[in-house]
């Protein structure tokens, strides 16, 4: 008697190895986006490129295996439909359970599955924790983030994670990351990111809810001191030095006289501001609300625009402190340090002049900077026993604050905490910036533009005169001209050996 075939039913054309296969691809890849979404909504912080991991990675492994269990579909139909009668197509799954040999490979595909699934929690885990370290959030994206990455290794927050700053918590951060996440990946695959990256002041978290988790602006610590030291273009690469007493002051009564830099962050006080630019470097506009509720506004004399139309912004930590993290050195400040610190040797002849001029050269790329910059030393001191020592000093000044793919250096990111090489302290403190109310007088008719008020020169010049401290303080003696009211960086523009 014969017996009737089973009727080929949808269920059963996906009763193959192919279609199996994808479905436990299907399944690991939905659990692995399950996991990675609850971990990041719960986590403390956070991770832009989490959405990455859980909106594109998982999605993809997902969509494989939906295609494998269609794939099998339509191979195993493609069969049904060429054999004959009653016959069992090559890739139809049947497992008979009185067979020793069918039950073998039950137990290795079920065995294999449960591992796979282990494997992919445990490496969805590992994955989450590696996506919030700095090294994924430097080295992820090599060529975009490679400056923030490398000057972030020698910053004093070297140790600190990159999502405890760029990322916040809750569900609008939590949204916003993650779609920033997939819009740097879209950019990255298209290679059309901006270069040099640029963020400005509002799309970063607010001070208070960074910076002040470590420090905080009512701590009183006064003063304290910082040596300078400085050498000159000259063909003996002269020194020269400036000690300092910087004024910190502080904001807690409790600890001390309210005052100094620190002054502007005292909660007792409400500094505005307008900017013409979104970097802050020209302010014309600033407000000043006191402690009794008075409020003086000041304009810069010279600013002949619309005020009404700049957008106000209250000042905190990051209005001066603005590269806590990501500071490019500029060829005079690197090369200073080189040569205080005996890594270049001040006694080779117009050193400080021929390595900035190596360093500030037009340069396409890396590798063609290092090549250059080599050729170039090695010409000047082919001589000279320690050229070897200064073209990899040199070399190592270039890799660390130069990225010539990424358009980035210290011109690139202006520095406000000092008033050097960018106007910085000089935006407001400029002697421009006049009270509005003509009746105002005193210390509120302008912003003063006394340098005693924030730092005391205790000493300055060369080893001998560095010995001859003064409480009182010098006045600033400008080393090849009298000194007068201008901006520093008119002149000092880091690129310049003379300044």
């Amino acid at each position: 008697m014969n017996q009737t075939p089973a009727p080929i039913t949808r269920g059963s054309l996906v009763r193959n190895w192919i279609s199996l296969t994808g479905a436990v691809i299907a399944v690991a890849s939905f659990f692995a986006f399950l996991l990675l979404f609850t971990l990041d909504f719960f986590a403390e912080h956070g991770n832009p490129y989490m959405g990455i991991l859980a909106y594109a990675v998982a999605p993809m492994f997902l969509v494989l295996g939906l295609l494998l269990i269609g794939l099998g579909y339509w191979i195993q139909r493609r069969q049904v439909q060429k054999a004959t009668v009653g016959a069992l197509p090559p890739l139809a799954v049947r497992i008979d359970l009185s067979r020793p040999r069918d039950r073998k490979i039950l137990g290795v595909f079920i065995t294999g599955s449960v591992i796979f699934l282990f494997i992919t929690a445990v490496g969805s885990y590992q994955t989450y924790h590696f996506t919030e370290s700095v090294q994924f959030c430097g080295k992820s994206c090599h060529t975009p983030m490679d400056p923030e990455f490398i000057t972030s290794q020698h910053s004093p927050h070297a140790r600190v994670d990159c999502v405890a700053c760029h990322v916040g918590s809750g569900a609008g951060a939590y949204v916003k990351t993650k779609i920033s996440g997939m819009r740097q990946l879209y950019h990255v695959v298209r290679n059309d990111f901006k270069r040099p990256i640029r963020v400005t002041l509002d799309k970063l978290r607010p001070a208070r809810e960074t910076c002040e988790q470590c420090h905080w602006p009512q701590k009183f610590t006064g003063g304290y001191e910082r040596v300078f030291h400085h050498y000159l273009a000259d063909e003996k690469n002269t020194q020269f030095s400036v000690r300092l007493l910087v004024n910190v002051g502080g904001g807690n009564p409790l600890r001390g006289p309210v005052g100094g830099i620190h002054w502007h962050m005292n909660i007792a006080n409400k500094i505005e501001y307008a900017a013409v630019d979104d970097q802050q470097r020209v302010i014309p506009w600033v407000r000043h609300t006191d402690a009794n509720g008075v409020v003086t506004e000041y304009v810069n004399s010279d600013f002949k625009g619309d005020l009404s139309k700049l957008q106000k912004r209250t000042m905190d930590c990051l209005d001066c402190h603005n590269r806590p993290s990501h500071n490019f050195l500029s060829p005079n400040e690197a090369v200073d340090i080189s040569l205080e610190s005996g890594r270049l040797d001040p006694k080779v002849p117009w050193l400080k002049s021929k390595v900035v001029d190596a360093l500030v050269q037009s340069y396409s790329t890396q590798p063609e900077a290092l090549k250059k910059i080599d050729e170039a030393l090695r010409k000047t001191y082919a001589n000279n026993p320690k050229i070897n020592s200064i073209v990899a000093e040199t070399q190592s000044i270039y890799k660390n604050n130069f990225f010539p793919e990424m358009k980035a250096d210290w011109r690139s990111y202006p520095d406000h905490l000092s008033h050097k090489e960018w106007d910085g302290c000089f935006r407001c403190h400029d002697g421009k910036h006049k009270a509005v109310d003509s009746k105002a007088t005193g210390a509120t008719a302008m912003i003063k533009a006394d340098c005693k008020a924030c730092h005391l020169i205790l000493a300055q010049g060369d080893n001998e005169q560095m010995t001859k401290l003064n409480a009182a303080g010098y006045d600033f003696v400008h080393i090849d001209s009298e000194y007068s009211d201008f901006s520093c960086a008119e002149c000092h523009t880091g690129a310049n050996p003379k300044n």
